[in-house]
C-alpha cells in the first residue's frame, strides 16, 4: 500500500511538471515573455542541468531587454559547466546590445576552444547556427575538420554555403559528400531539389548541370552519369537523361531497369517520342523476357493513347500476336489486361474483355497481380453499369491489400462508382477520407470530387445539376465522348449561372483537348477565366490553356502570360511549380 501511494504521488508530480512545461511554452509562443520567464525559471529550479530550460529562460530575459540578468546567468553557468556554446550565448547577449566588439571577441574565443578541443564543435557550431551566425558556424566546422580529418561535416557545411549564398561551394561539397558516402545521395538530392525549385533555381540549375557534366568528363565513374541522368529527369529532359543511361549501359550492360523506369517517366509526362526511343532501345538490346514484355506493353499503351478508330483492328491484332509470342502466363499479365481493357472500352465488347480477365484469374498469380486483375474486371463491370458487382471486387482489393497504393486506388474507384450511381452521400464520405491519402494523385482526384459534390449540394439541395453532371462523367468513363459533350452542353444551357457552370466548362475543355479540338478547348477555359475568375477552377483553366499554347499550338508567347498569372496569383495551385518552371524556360532564363 505504501508503494502504491508513492506511485500515485510520483504520477501526479510528473503530470503537474508536464503541465507547467506546456504552460511555459504556451506563454513563450504567445509572446508573453514575462509569464514564460517565470515558468521556465521554476522548471529550471527543478532540473538545473536542463540546457533547454536554461536557454529558453535566457531568451525570455533578452526579449524583456534584461540583458544584465541574462549575462550574469550565462556567466555563472559557464563558470560551472565550462561549455563552449555558452561563450556563444554570452557573445550574442552583447550583440543584442549593439556591442559588436565584445560579441566578436567572444565568438572568436568560441572558435579558439574548437582548436583546443575539436569535439566542442558540435555544441558551438549548433549554437552559431541557431543564432543565424552562419559564417561563424562554417568556420567552426572548417576548424574541426582541419584538426581532425576523421570529422565529416560536409552535409552541414554545404547547407551553410547555400544559406550564405556561396552556391558553387555548396554544389561542390554536396557532390563530394554524395560520392564519398553514397548512402546519403537521396538526402543530398532532396536538398538540391529545394534549390532547383526555388525562385533563383534557373541559375542554380545551370551551375549544377555544369558541375555534373564536368565530373562525368573528368572521371569514368558511372556514378556521375547516374547523377546527371537524375538531374535531367527533374528537368523532364528525358532525351538527355537517356544519353546518360546509354553511357551507363555501355559500361554496365547487365541492367535495363533504370532505362525502363526512364521510359515509364517519359510516358507519364506525355513525352511519347522520348518514350518510344527509350523502349525501342530495350527491345533491340535486351533478352530479358520480363523487360521485353513490359517494354512492349508500354509501347502498345502509347499507340492506344493516340489511336483513332481505324487503328483499333491493327492494335488488337498486335496484342494477340504479342501474347502468342510470349504466351499466356503470369509473366504476360500486363499484356492480357491491356487487351481486356482495349477490347471492352475501345472495341466496346465487354463480354470478350471479361473473358480475357477471367482466364487470367485462373493463372497462378501472386496477391498483387490477383488484385490488379480483379481491378480490371471491376472496371469492365462498371463499364457495363453493373455497379454492385464492380463494388464487390473493389472492396475485395481494399481488404486483400490494406493500406497499399492499389487498395487506395480501389477505394477511389469505389467512391467514383457510388458517384456514378448518384449515391452522393456515401461517395462524399469516401472522397473525404481519400483527401489525405499518401499518394498525391489519388488525394488530388479525391479532393476534386469532394469539392464537386459538396459545393453543388450546398448550392442545390435537390442535386439536379449534379446528377446530370455525374451522368456526363459516366459517359466519359465509358469512352462515349460525343455523348458526354452533348450532356455537358445541356447542363450549360439548363443551369447557366449556377455553381455547376465553371466545372462543366472545365470538363468540356478537357474533352475537346482529348479530341484535339484545341480552339474549342481554349474557348471553354477562356469562359472560366472571364466569368469565374474568383472560383476554384481558375488556376486549372489558366494552366491548361498555357499548356495548349505551349505544347500543342506552338505559340509560346501566348502561353507565357498565362503561366505568369499562376505564379503571381495562384501560389497554392498544384500547377504552381510546373508553371514557374515552364515560364522561366519560355522567358529564356536557362540553357538547360
Amino acid at each position: 500500500m505504501k508503494h502504491f501511494f508513492l506511485y500515485i504521488t510520483l504520477l501526479f508530480s510528473l503530470f503537474a511538471f508536464a503541465q507547467n512545461e506546456q504552460l511555459a511554452q504556451y506563454y513563450y509562443e504567445k509572446g508573453d515573455f514575462e509569464k514564460a520567464r517565470i515558468g521556465y525559471e521554476e522548471l529550471l529550479k527543478s532540473i538545473p542541468q536542463n540546457s533547454q530550460y536554461f536557454l529558453k529562460t535566457i531568451d525570455c530575459y533578452q526579449q524583456l531587454k534584461q540583458f544584465d540578468i541574462a549575462e550574469k546567468a550565462i556567466q555563472q553557468r559557464l563558470d560551472k559547466y565550462k561549455q563552449g556554446n555558452l561563450v556563444v550565448e554570452l557573445g550574442y547577449n552583447y550583440q543584442l546590445q549593439k556591442n559588436d566588439l565584445k560579441a566578436k571577441n567572444l565568438y572568436d574565443q568560441a572558435l579558439e576552444r574548437i582548436k583546443n578541443n575539436p569535439n566542442e564543435v558540435y555544441a558551438i557550431a549548433n549554437s552559431f547556427e541557431k543564432k543565424v551566425l552562419l559564417e561563424y558556424a562554417l568556420k567552426s566546422y572548417q576548424s574541426a575538420v582541419e584538426l581532425d580529418p576523421n570529422f565529416n561535416f560536409n552535409y552541414q557545411m554545404a547547407l551553410l554555403y547555400g544559406q550564405v549564398g556561396n552556391v558553387d561551394m555548396m554544389i561542390t561539397v554536396f557532390l563530394d559528400e554524395s560520392v564519398e558516402n553514397p548512402q546519403n545521395s537521396v538526402m543530398i538530392q532532396n536538398q538540391l531539389l529545394r534549390f532547383m525549385d526555388d525562385d533563383s533555381g534557373v541559375s542554380f540549375n545551370e551551375q549544377l548541370r555544369k558541375a555534373l557534366v564536368l565530373r562525368t568528363q573528368k572521371t569514368q565513374d558511372i556514378y556521375w552519369n547516374r547523377f546527371l541522368s537524375w538531374f535531367y529527369v527533374q528537368q523532364k529532359e528525358f532525351e538527355k537523361a537517356f544519353i546518360q543511361e546509354k553511357a551507363i549501359y555501355k559500361r554496365n550492360p547487365e541492367s535495363f531497369s533504370a532505362i525502363l523506369n526512364l521510359g515509364q517517366l517519359a510516358i507519364e509526362e506525355d513525352n511519347q517520342e522520348a518514350a518510344k526511343e527509350i523502349l525501342g532501345f530495350i527491345l533491340e538490346n535486351s533478352k530479358d523476357l520480363q523487360l521485353l514484355i513490359q517494354a512492349n506493353a508500354y509501347l502498345v499503351e502509347i499507340k492506344i493513347e493516340k489511336a483513332s478508330e481505324k487503328d483499333f483492328a491493327a492494335i488488337n491484332e498486335e496484342l494477340t500476336t504479342l501474347l502468342k509470342e510470349f504466351e499466356i502466363s503470369p509473366f504476360t499479365l500486363s499484356l492480357q489486361l491491356i487487351q481486356a481493357h482495349f477490347v471492352a472500352f475501345k472495341l466496346k465488347k465487354p463480354e470478350e474483355g471479361k473473358a480475357i480477365v477471367k482466364k487470367a484469374l485462373e493463372l497462378q498469380l501472386n496477391e498483387y497481380d490477383l488484385a490488379t486483375a480483379k481491378m480490371e474486371l471491376a472496371d469492365i463491370l462498371l463499364y457495363e453499369e453493373k455497379f454492385n458487382q464492380a463494388l464487390l471486387y473493389y472492396s475485395q482489393i481494399e481488404v486483400d491489400l490494406k493500406n497499399d497504393v492499389l487498395a487506395h486506388e480501389a477505394t477511389l474507384k469505389a467512391a467514383k462508382t457510388s458517384y456514378f450511381k448518384t449515391d452522393f452521400e456515401y461517395a462524399l464520405k469516401q472522397f473525404k477520407e481519400l483527401k489525405s491519402a499518401n499518394t498525391q494523385l489519388i488525394a488530388n482526384d479525391a479532393l476534386e470530387y469532394f469539392l464537386l459534390i459538396n459545393d453543388n449540394t450546398v448550392a442545390d439541395s435537390t442535386q439536379t445539376a449534379l446528377k446530370q453532371f455525374a451522368k456526363g462523367d459516366y459517359l466519359l468513363y465509358q469512352n462515349r465522348n460525343e455523348e458526354a459533350v452533348t450532356q455537358f452542353q445541356l447542363i450549360l444551357k439548363t443551369h447557366k449561372g449556377e455553381e455547376i457552370e465553371a466545372v462543366t466548362l472545365l470538363r468540356l475543355g478537357t474533352i475537346y483537348e482529348k479530341l484535339t479540338d484545341y480552339n474549342l478547348a481554349l474557348s471553354q477555359y477562356q469562359a472560366i477565366i472571364e466569368q469565374h475568375s474568383d472560383g476554384i477552377y481558375i488556376d486549372e483553366a489558366l494552366y491548361f490553356s498555357a499548356e495548349i499554347y505551349n505544347k500543342r499550338l506552338q505559340e509560346p508567347e501566348k502561353a507565357k502570360p498565362l503561366y505568369e498569372k499562376i505564379i503571381f496569383n495562384h501560389q497554392d495551385s498544384i500547377h504552381f511549380v510546373e508553371a514557374r518552371k515552364k515560364f522561366r524556360q519560355l522567358r529564356g532564363d536557362t540553357n538547360l
